[in-house]
């Protein structure tokens, strides 16, 4: 029997905090230190109750629920302590939760167990430290989907898909010396097999925009130098964050700092001015602010009037917006044309609902990569004119099915296939 674990469940210096409980003792425990608890109190109930140490000692007054299994967080019997959020009270009743047969959790562990409990996938379990992290309303839209299972629905439809593909060639292996039994032809099969490759593709394409969002839109402000890269970034962030000055080549490196704009984080990097130098130093910036180029998702090219656009490598993907700054339409030490490049900002991230399904996790996008990579000879080997034997395009299948299994950590047993053969296919009535 897995021991029973208490942890504080909020953050410090909040007015309330939350200490919860999980396990097989967990009512008995928590009946221990709190008298109004009785074996018949209902769940889900709240029951105002001292919190007692001894019959002379009261730790504090507090809100007590309980979750019966497996209807809980954990999927076993949980107790939540809503107490007043001093720190010392919760520590107190930590240290009289132990006393009476608790272990301290261990970091992630509840959610651990909701995951061994079968009430989370792993996707869903990664979802929840997002939705912790989570420092902009993108970045909490896309977590609070994923959490939700929006984005396991997506996997568990391709699992199927897979499961039928797989099936189909299992039975082509198993009663091969049947010649009376009918399969799905291979024109059939692979129509499927490009169809499950065509969505696992389109996920694995939302990463980049998934990623921009979770961490930041990664954005390099570009220009020579003096053009005024960084009096921009300190206007947008309004504050003096990158020394401005009249000397040629005084930003040597990439400043970095984020800023919200339309519950939106875009981490804005100044960078160095490109220019022909022999300072060796100064090369290093430019270097620096070269490979910053290619990392950003959003590209500010700024210029004066008379003077053409700085000359970088730029990708087919990134966003590009030219500034002609100190001018009427626009100039940064003043702020004018703020507001409409705030906006374009905006406008240059795709916009996402809480129902859309976006890959955020590097994890995710690399097992997606390695179901593509396994899908694809299997569709090589499904195609017209290939000799590849039966046995190795199923491999590949089940290749593909692992790869899937690694992100929502659920596998196709041999068990689970032979019995979708048998559900949809009549054999030796």
């Amino acid at each position: 029997m897995k021991e029973t674990i208490c942890a504080i469940a909020t953050a410090p210096g909040g007015a309330i905090g939350i200490v919860r409980v999980s396990g097989a003792e967990a009512f008995t425990i928590a009946r221990q230190v709190c008298p109004r608890l009785t074996p018949t109190t209902p769940p889900r109930t709240a029951v105002l109750s001292p919190i007692t140490a001894s019959p002379d000692e009261v730790l504090d007054e507090a809100v007590v629920t309980l979750f019966h299994a497996p209807a809980s967080y954990t999927g076993e019997d949980c107790v939540e302590f809503s107490c007043h959020g001093s720190r010392y009270i919760l520590n107190k009743v930590l240290q009289l939760l132990v006393r009476h047969g608790c272990r301290l959790a261990e970091p992630g562990e509840f959610t651990q167990r909701a995951y061994l409990n079968g009430k989370l996938d792993l996707s869903q379990a990664e979802a929840v430290a997002d939705l912790i992290a989570a420092d902009s309303a993108a970045a909490h839209r896309v977590a609070l989907s994923q959490l939700k299972g929006h984005f396991s629905s997506e996997l568990s439809r391709l699992r199927n898909q897979l499961l039928h593909l797989t099936s189909l060639l299992e039975l082509e292996l198993d009663f091969a010396d049947h010649e009376e039994l009918e399969f799905a032809n291979r024109p059939e099969l692979l129509a499927l097999a490009e169809k499950i490759d065509a969505h696992i593709t389109h996920l694995s394409s939302t990463f980049q925009t998934g990623n921009a969002l979770k961490n930041g839109i990664p954005v390099a402000i570009v220009g020579a130098p003096n053009v005024g890269k960084s009096t921009l970034l300190n206007a947008l962030l309004g504050e003096e964050r990158a020394i401005v000055s009249d000397i040629q080549g005084t930003t040597r490196d990439a400043i970095e700092d984020t800023l919200q704009l339309g519950g939106i984080t875009f981490r804005f990097i100044d960078t160095a001015g490109i220019r022909h130098t022999d300072d060796t130093i100064e090369n290093l910036g430019i270097q620096r602010s070269i490979a910053a180029v290619q990392r950003a998702q959003i590209v500010v090219l700024m210029k004066e009037p008379g003077v053409p656009y700085p000359e970088v490598p730029l990708r087919e993907d990134q966003t590009v917006i030219r500034i002609e700054n100190k001018t009427e339409a626009f100039q940064a030490k003043y702020g004018v044309g703020l507001d409409d490049l705030r906006q374009r900002f905006i406008d240059a991230v795709p916009t996402t609902s809480a129902e859309d399904v976006i890959v955020t996790s590097a994890r995710h996008y690399e097992a997606l990569c390695c179901a593509h990579d396994s899908l694809t000879r299997v569709i090589d080997g499904l195609g017209e004119h290939s000799l590849l034997p039966t046995d190795l395009i199923a491999e590949d299948l089940r290749l593909t099915l692992a790869s899937l299994a690694d992100i929502t950590g659920g596998a196709i047993t041999p068990q689970e296939t032979l019995n979708n053969i048998f559900s949809h296919f009549c054999i030796g009535k």
